[in-house]
């Protein structure tokens, strides 16, 4: 299982959306929190280790409705 960590930019007023679409449309995502900075969203995701992580990103994350832009970090160890 590989862990990766979405931040997600949205259109203006569309962030409660995206996230509600998100945690219930797909399955690999685990917690979306509402942040502050650049992006409006943080995404957990937990990919199976066959899943390519450029695909799920482009072809199920950045295609939602509302979704302006995205940055990807891939986590490697979960500690405690």
């Amino acid at each position: 299982m590989k862990t990766i960590f979405v931040m997600v930019k949205c259109e203006l007023g569309q962030s409660y959306r995206v996230a509600d679409e998100a945690i219930q449309g797909l399955e690999p995502v685990s917690e979306i929190h509402s942040i502050s900075g650049q992006y409006d969203l943080l995404m957990k995701c937990y990919l199976p280790d066959d899943t390519d992580i450029g695909h799920f990103v482009c072809e199920h994350i950045q295609t939602l409705p509302g979704v302006r832009d995205t940055f990807t970090l891939i986590a490697f160890k979960a500690f405690g």
